[in-house]
C-alpha cells in the first residue's frame, strides 16, 4: 500500500504536528523568498493586495491562474523530474492538501485503506504489537503504554519511548494514523521498531512479532480500606460494557467507594463514554455539542436507571484527553466525583468521520463540546479539585504504589467522603 509523504506546511495535530498526513519544514530556503527581503518585509503590501479569496475549493480550482500554475508545475515535473512519477500518490496528496488548508490539526483525509484501519482500530481487536501511542506538538510519536500481555510488553517497550523508525522507515513526518498503520500488519510478521529512550545513550531497537491483540481497556481491583479501583486506558467500542461489569462486581463486593483512573487515557469513542456516564450519574446532562454558530447539535443526558451512589474520585493528568475529559467533566460538574491529579489535556472539540463515495473518508471538526456546567475546556483542560503531581514524571504508567502520590491522595479523599 502506498504511504503518503507529508506535504510542506506547518501546524499541529492534536497529538501530531500534522493534519491529513502533511508534513512541515522549518527550512525557509535561505533569507529570501520570491525576491522579498524577509528582514525588511519589502513587497509585503503588494502581496497582501494580490491575495485572493475563494468561497470554495471548486472556485479555486476553476481559477485560470490556479490552473495555469498547476500546468506550469506539471510541465517542469515532466521535463526534469528524475524519478518515476506516481500519479496515485499525487492525487492523494491533493486531497491531503485540501484538508491541510483548513488549518485544523484534527481534520484529515483517509485513503480507503486508512479508513478501513480506522474502523478496525475502534473495534477493540487488531493484529499488531500492542502499544498505545500518541503524538505531540513537535510531531514526536511516543508510547503511552504497552498493553498488558502484549508482544510490545514482552519485548521491553516502555512508556515514554519515542518511536523514530518502523521497519527501516523514519516516521518524523508521518501523521499518527499512518504510523499506527505501519506498525500493524499480518499476524506472525515481524515489526522492527527503533526508539529513543532518554535513559539510554543510543537508540534501542526491537524485533516484535505481530499478534492478535485485544484492547482490554478496563482493569479493576479492591484496594486496602475496601476501596474499589477501576483503570480505563482508552474508550473503545467494548469499553462501556467492561466498565459496567467492573462497577457491578465492585458494588456486589460491597466496596465503600470507587476510584476511576483515566490518567494517560487519550480518549476514544463518544458513544462509549456517554454510556459509561449514564451508568454512573443520577440524572442530568453529560455533555453538549454546539456548532460554529453556537447552535446545540446534540445534548447527551443521563437516561439510564442505574447510578453509582458510592463516594467516587476520578484520577486525571495532562495525558487525559477527549473522551476522558468528557467523563471527568461530567463527574465533576454534577458533583458525582472529586477529581485528583493534574489538569487534563484540553481537547474540547468534536470530529465526525464522513465516508466519501469511493470508499475513502474525511474526518473534520464539526463542533465544540461543553461540560454540564457549560464549560468550554478546549486548550484549557479541566482542573482537578485536588492538585497532586507525581515526583519526577508526568505519566502514571506502571508507577509503583509507594510513588503514586495521586492514587494515595485519591484514597485519602475517598475515606473523607465515606
Amino acid at each position: 500500500m502506498f504511504k503518503k509523504k507529508l506535504l510542506t506546511g506547518g501546524l499541529l495535530l492534536a497529538l501530531a504536528l500534522s493534519t491529513a498526513g502533511c508534513s512541515f519544514s522549518d527550512d525557509n530556503g535561505g533569507g529570501r523568498a520570491n525576491g522579498t527581503n524577509i528582514e525588511t518585509g519589502a513587497g509585503e503590501t503588494k502581496a497582501n493586495e494580490n491575495k485572493k479569496q475563494y468561497n470554495s475549493v471548486s472556485d479555486m480550482l476553476d481559477d485560470r491562474d490556479v490552473q495555469r500554475k498547476i500546468d506550469e508545475i506539471n510541465r517542469y515535473i515532466d521535463a526534469y523530474f528524475y524519478f518515476d512519477r506516481d500519479s496515485e500518490r499525487q492525487e492523494e496528496s491533493l486531497y491531503d492538501g485540501i484538508m491541510n488548508g483548513l488549518d485544523d490539526p484534527y481534520s484529515v483525509y483517509y485513503t480507503a485503506e486508512e479508513y478501513a484501519d480506522l474502523q478496525e482500530d475502534n473495534s477493540g481487536e487488531y493484529f499488531g504489537i500492542g502499544a498505545v501511542v500518541t503524538q505531540d506538538a513537535s510531531m514526536k510519536v511516543s508510547v503511552v503504554r504497552p498493553i498488558k500481555g502484549s508482544p510490545a510488553e514482552a519485548a521491553g517497550i516502555m512508556a515514554d519511548d519515542v518511536i523514530v523508525e518502523v521497519d527501516g522507515t523514519e516516521i518524523v513526518d508521518q501523521e499518527l494514523s499512518l504510523v499506527v498503520e505501519m506498525i500493524r500488519g499480518e499476524k506472525g510478521t515481524t515489526a522492527h521498531i527503533k526508539v529513543y529512550r532518554p535513559s539510554e545513550a543510543d537508540y534501542v531497537e526491537f524485533d516484535i512479532k505481530r499478534a492478535d491483540v485485544e484492547n482490554v481497556s478496563v482493569d479493576y481491583k479492591i484496594l486496602d480500606n475496601n476501596i474499589g479501583y477501576i483503570s480505563i486506558t482508552q474508550f473503545y467500542g467494548n469499553t462501556d460494557e467492561e466498565y459496567k461489569e467492573a462497577i457491578d462486581d465492585l458494588e456486589a463486593a460491597g466496596v465503600a467507594g470507587i476510584i476511576v483512573d483515566v490518567r494517560d487515557n487519550p480518549g476514544g469513542l463518544l458513544d462509549s463514554v456517554v454510556n459509561m456516564c449514564e451508568y454512573t450519574l443520577d440524572g442530568g446532562n453529560i455533555v453538549t455539542t454546539k456548532d460554529r454558530d453556537g447552535k446545540v447539535i446534540a445534548s447527551y443526558d443521563d437516561k439510564d436507571d442505574h447510578n453509582v451512589s458510592l463516594p467516587m474520585v476520578v484520577l486525571t493528568n495532562g495525558n487525559s484527553a477527549s473522551a476522558s475529559e468528557i467523563f471527568a467533566g461530567a463527574m465533576k460538574d454534577t458533583n458525582t466525583a472529586k477529581l485528583v491529579g493534574t489538569t487534563t489535556f484540553g481537547k474540547g472539540i468534536v470530529q465526525s468521520v464522513l465516508p466519501l463515495s469511493d470508499g475513502t473518508a474525511i474526518k473534520i471538526t464539526v463542533a465544540k463540546y461543553f461540560t454540564p456546567g457549560g464549560n468550554d475546556i478546549h486548550e484549557i483542560g479541566i482542573e482537578p479539585d485536588y492538585e497532586v503531581e507525581l515526583k519526577d514524571r508526568t505519566n502514571a504508567v506502571n508507577v509503583d504504589y509507594e510513588d503514586d502520590l495521586q492514587l494515595q491522595k485519591a484514597e485519602e479523599v475517598i475515606k473523607s467522603m465515606m
